[in-house]
């Protein structure tokens, strides 16, 4: 058994990896009520969130540049700012936000499968499946994780681009609203958004965990996290302006599937299961880009010791089998529990997404110290105009932050959540740190370490992968 992943993913599957979980459930539903509240204006805001989420791809694709290996966010944060904040910003920007966020993606399909399709099996035992199933082809490795997510996006981008012509062109079985509206009835006011629209873009950094099984992955992931960018928001334009020429905006803001409403007043009971098709593309897209990524950023965590050492190890097919079982327990666990189905679990999502810009700005952060720290380090791709972008990016996430809800009383929810959340990574990361791996809390790795280190787990690659890898 060895501990060396191997590069087999082309452009493609990096795209499809990176629009992987930004195509989900949640987000069709940010998308229809977004336009619901802020009419055809959102485009604004959708605008605003694009160019935020170009910050984080350039950041991403800088660090990744630097170090192209599995593990994402930590192994950049190492040499930054060490083990520490780097354990904080992925255990609370991407672990705790997977068992919420991933849990409620399952139980989103076994609720729309049951119901669209009038199916008399009970929902949990779907969405239990749907785990157990992209739980297994993540087990047998990055080529059937590769082969399902191309499928899967290729449809969701599709199905969604389709039905958003049809929409615009007036040729499906719907009848279109009699009446006209403002373009922007907002005004300036539509910016405050920003915070909704940016959910649409959220996630496009989940290729780089995958940056040691890519072919090409100074060239290839950049290029990946643009062109998903660019897809999203075309689809999700054409989509959307479709929506509100046949839904009243009142009903998009309104509805708890706005999406679904959308579909059906454009195509009828047609569009209705159309829909609930994309639905469950949807979520098997995010559920399978959260196995495949979070586990391979558990595994560069158990291989620098942040973790339990199994979480390192690769099974026959070159899968942390380890970290994958792990995540799909506890997905399984929340289904059972049922808190995916409380009426606090977009509280809880919420919370764990302001940990994610937390994250965002660790990663920013990262750029910046390690631009002054090693000016003179060979980088696959460089942010363009300095740090201007990393400090635009930290300066959006900040905004985010402090308008992630308009409600005040789930905003202090929200918070406090947030709170919990770092406080528990808090805890772990100093008595790991501290007792287990008996380091200093902000004890950096120097860059010429990890480099060295790559470059010795390179040698036995192929000639190919050594050109691709060449630092």
């Amino acid at each position: 058994m060895t501990n060396q992943l191997k590069r087999s993913l082309g452009l493609w599957a990096a795209v499809a990896a990176a629009v992987g979980i930004v195509v989900s459930s949640s987000a069709m539903v940010s998308l229809g009520e977004g336009f619901g509240i802020g009419g055809q204006g959102f485009i604004f805001a959708m605008v605003f969130a694009l160019v935020l989420n170009l910050c984080v791809a350039f950041t991403f694709a800088e660090l990744s540049g630097i170090l192209p290996r599995a593990g994402g966010l930590n192994r950049y944060t190492l040499p930054a700012m060490g083990s520490f904040i780097g354990m904080i910003a992925v255990i609370s920007g991407y672990v705790l936000v997977t068992i919420f966020a991933g849990s409620a993606e399952a139980g989103i399909a076994g609720l729309v499968f049951s119901e669209v399709f009038s199916i008399e099996i009970n929902s949990t035992i779907i969405s239990i499946s749907a785990v157990v199933i992209l739980g297994l082809v993540n087990i047998f490795g990055v080529k059937f994780f590769s082969w399902t997510q191309i499928v899967l996006t290729t449809l969701l981008i599709a199905s969604t681009v389709i039905l958003g012509i049809i929409g615009l062109t007036g040729i499906g079985s719907g009848e279109p609203l009699s009446y006209s509206l403002d373009f922007n009835p907002m005004g300036w006011g539509v910016l405050s958004l920003t915070a909704l629209a940016f959910w649409l873009f959220v996630g496009i950094e989940f290729v780089t965990p995958l940056a040691e099984e890519i072919k090409k992955p100074k060239v290839y992931i950049p290029l990946s996290m643009v062109l998903g960018l660019g897809i999203i928001f075309a689809a999700d334009l054409l989509f959307g302006f479709a929506a509100i020429k046949y839904v009243s905006l009142n009903n998009l803001a309104e509805s708890a599937s706005p999406h679904v409403v959308a579909a059906e007043a454009i195509l009828g009971q047609t569009g209705l299961m159309w829909m609930g098709i994309v639905t469950v593309l949807a979520t098997a897209s995010t559920l399978n880009t959260l196995i495949s990524a979070i586990s391979r950023m558990l595994f560069a965590m158990g291989q620098e010791g942040e973790m339990p050492k199994v979480f390192s190890s690769l099974n026959r097919w070159g899968a942390p089998w380890a970290a994958i079982f792990f995540l799909c327990i506890l997905f399984v666990s929340f289904l059972l529990i049922g808190i995916t189905n409380s009426s606090s679990i977009t509280t809880f999502i919420l919370a764990g997404c302001l940990c994610w810009m937390i994250a965002y700005i660790v990663a920013h952060l990262n750029v910046i110290i390690l631009r002054f720290k090693y000016p003179n380090v060979k980088r696959g791709f460089k942010s363009p105009f300095g740090i201007t972008f990393q400090v635009l990016g930290i300066t959006g996430m900040l905004y985010i932050i402090f308008n992630i809800f308009p409600d005040p009383e789930i905003k202090a929810q929200i918070y406090k959540y947030t709170i919990v959340f770092l406080a528990i990574t808090v805890i772990y990361a100093i008595w790991w740190i501290k007792f287990v791996m008996k380091k200093k809390l902000f004890e950096t790795i120097p860059l010429e370490d990890l480099l060295d280190e790559s470059s010795t787990e390179i040698e036995n690659e192929s000639p190919d992968a050594k050109e691709n890898f060449n630092i």
